[in-house]
């Protein structure tokens, strides 16, 4: 079976709701970035075989396979094909794992894979309020309900609060750690190590034209965080844990990386960043739901025969501070390397994208401190998990 290794990654930095990206049409903001690909590989746009792009709500302008819809916005010929994904958050990552199968099957040698989502422009929870205005029943059926009791009354914000308290962690906890993705995120910025990860697009707000900057800097990163500012959010329930200050940020964004077989490192003359070393997903418990990176990480350490000291470099989505505390309390992992630049909460969340942006992240970040194994997982709605082992070349 032939390697997949990741030639080129990037991502557009983060763009907050109303924000400097919101004026993008998202298959416009996905072309950017595949556009960005082929750059940063110096590659034939003609040796791409498939894009395969991560999207949760499908719907409006991000409908009709926006995928395909980014291909023909960008600079590939129309004979490249694409298509687009829903594993939830995961959305991308799964979309990078179909392609390095692709790839690792023979049956293709280049294969760009990505994610987009304009929470803009295409709020989140789009696609289950249409049905339920014409007189449709719940995207959750009877059969589901039947066997998870109640399920429908909990939400991934409940889930949250579950996985906070059967960890023990306490709200000061959450709020602590959502600072330091704050400071993480500040000083990578600041620092620069971001740079080389970050595509430059224009700025362009909310009623469509260009604002004559390039957007280079993550939008969502409070520079100015403080412990007592961050505690001082209300929490979403009486009494209970998770306020928008400790869970992830609503943002826009498109990410993506190029996968290559051997014969296309040839093909294209470049060296691999990184190989596909490992690739899994899993499903779990649907009410609690995000607690299943703890066992699918598990799992991919087992498979591997790695363990977590092994790991350079982790990227554990922090969709809400309980989940990559939980994550480490189950590992124990060194909190040292985990969410190194950050992480959601302070960078953003734009779910269908947020899979390729981490392993974006991981790559260069891998590059950076001269690690050699990098490890990304995260929580998905439904109760799903995809882990994903790169190893720097």
């Amino acid at each position: 079976m032939s390697e997949a290794y990741i030639v080129a990654a990037t991502r557009t930095a983060g763009g907050r709701k109303g924000g400097r990206l919101s004026g993008w049409h998202p298959a416009d903001l996905a072309a950017q970035v595949i556009n960005g690909l082929v750059d940063r590989a110096g590659a034939d746009p003609a040796l791409v075989e498939d894009v395969i792009l991560g999207c949760v709500s499908q719907t409006g302008e991000q409908a009709m396979n926006v995928g395909r819809n980014a291909v023909l916005a960008s600079k590939l010929p129309e004979s490249v094909p694409g298509t687009t994904i829903d594993r939830q958050c995961g959305s991308s990552q799964q979309a990078l794992h179909f392609a390095a199968q692709a790839v690792m099957a023979g049956s293709m040698d280049v294969v760009i894979a990505g994610g987009v989502e304009s929470m803009s422009r295409v709020p989140m929870f789009s696609t289950i309020k249409l049905p339920q205005k014409a007189g449709m029943g719940h995207y959750m059926s009877p059969g589901i309900r039947q066997r998870y009791d109640g399920v429908e009354e909990f939400s991934q914000f409940m889930g949250a609060e579950m996985i906070a308290k059967k960890y023990g962690h306490s709200k000061e906890d959450l709020d602590r750690y959502s600072l330091q993705s704050h400071q993480r995120a500040m000083d990578a910025a600041r620092s620069g190590r971001f740079e080389e990860e970050i595509l430059p697009v224009p700025a362009r707000s909310a009623e469509g034209g260009d604002d004559g900057e390039l957007h280079t800097v993550d939008e969502g990163i409070r520079f100015d965080a403080s412990l007592e500012g961050i505690a001082g959010v209300a929490t979403l329930q009486e009494g209970g844990y998770i306020s928008a200050a400790n869970a992830s940020q609503i943002c826009d964004g498109a990410s993506g990386v190029m996968v290559v077989s051997e014969r296309g490192l040839k093909a294209m003359g470049v060296e691999p960043l990184a190989r596909i070393h490992h690739m899994s997903v899993i499903g779990h418990d649907p009410v609690i739901m995000l607690e299943a990176p703890l066992p699918a990480t598990e799992q991919a350490l087992k498979k591997t025969g790695l363990s977590a000291d092994a790991i350079d470099a982790f990227e554990v989505n922090e969709a809400f501070a309980p989940v990559p505390l939980a994550w480490l309390s189950a590992t124990g992992a060194d909190p040292e390397r985990m969410n190194i630049n950050g992480g959601a909460i302070a960078l953003g969340h734009p779910l269908g994208s947020s899979g390729t942006k981490l392993m974006t992240t991981l790559v260069h970040a891998l590059k950076q401190r001269q690690g050699r194994y990098g490890l990304q997982t995260m929580c998905e709605g439904g109760g799903m998990a995809n882990v994903t082992i790169i190893e720097r070349l």
